[in-house]
């Protein structure tokens, strides 16, 4: 059965992130899975010491090391336990009815592959528990995501709130016609208001089917507040976003090929690092 899945850390914003998913699985109607990873750790060379030390010295630190790295392991174990039952009461807090715990070995982006084929979406705090969110950088997480999964991504920031209201930017490429047909197949959005927003020169072209698509989103019941801005994507979007207190941030990623473009040094990966609420990738 397909499942919303959040990824949660030691981190502050695994709160944000677990109830952007519970929004999500309620939204969907569809169990949550919180997952915890437990990624692997470099640890220094032992061998660095064998000119200090002697040989009976070195194997008896070799044992203390190996023994130091099991009780390591187990209690990082213990630790990703405890994350994950506080996430679920959380979870439940806010209403979540179906609530599976999964804790994992191995990298977070090699477990959400393998876990892909049940997954239905994937949300994830911006930046991971190693990471200041004061710098608003880009988690390198997120991108290795948007490369390997094929399953919309949900970006918090910060708090999060149940959105009322999103903007979706419409350039009018294929990637913007593919997030409008999943906006519209499912039920996420539903009874949010969209802003559906174009930037640069109008023509009569762009015109028509700009306005082709607001009456596509209209018959499928969506309110819609359509606006063909002049100007450059980035600014247009940006203030357009600060002026009419858009909740929710919604963007088509490139194709497979191109997401590397997608993130670097692309206007989306601006609206990304500079955004303050919420983004969803669609894919």
């Amino acid at each position: 059965m397909k499942n919303v899945i959040a990824c949660i850390d030691d981190s502050f914003l695994s709160e944000y992130v677990t109830e952007a998913a519970v929004w999500a699985s309620s939204k969907l109607d569809m169990p949550l899975t919180l997952l915890h990873t437990l990624e692997k750790h470099t640890t220094n060379k032992t061998n660095d010491l064998s000119g200090s030390i002697g040989f009976g010295s070195r194997e008896h630190l070799l044992d203390e090391l190996a023994d130091l790295d099991a009780k390591r392991a187990k209690l990082a174990l213990e630790h990703g336990k405890i994350i994950l039952k506080e996430a679920q009461s959380h979870a439940e807090e806010d209403g979540a009815q179906n609530v599976t715990l999964l804790q994992r070995h191995g990298s977070l982006i090699e477990t959400l592959t393998e876990l892909e084929h049940n997954m239905r979406m994937v949300v994830l705090g911006r930046s991971g528990s190693s990471t200041n969110i004061s710098a608003n950088t880009i988690g390198s997480h997120i991108e290795r995501a948007a490369r390997a999964l094929h399953n919309p991504l949900l970006i918090t920031v910060g708090e999060f709130q149940a959105p009322t209201n999103f903007m979706i930017a419409y350039d009018g490429r294929e990637t913007s016609d593919s997030a409008i047909d999943s906006i519209i197949k499912s039920p996420l959005l539903k009874g949010l208001t969209c802003h559906l927003v174009m930037a640069g020169e109008e023509t009569k072209a762009r015109r028509a089917t700009f306005d082709h698509v607001t009456a596509r989103l209209e018959r499928e019941g969506f309110e819609v507040n359509a606006s063909l801005i002049p100007g450059d994507i980035y600014p247009v979007l940006t203030q357009y976003r600060q002026e009419n207190d858009i909740e929710l941030m919604v963007m088509g990623a490139y194709a497979h090929s191109k997401v590397k473009q997608f993130f670097v040094g692309s206007n989306t990966s601006k609206m990304i690092v500079e955004s303050n609420i919420p983004l969803l990738i669609l894919r």
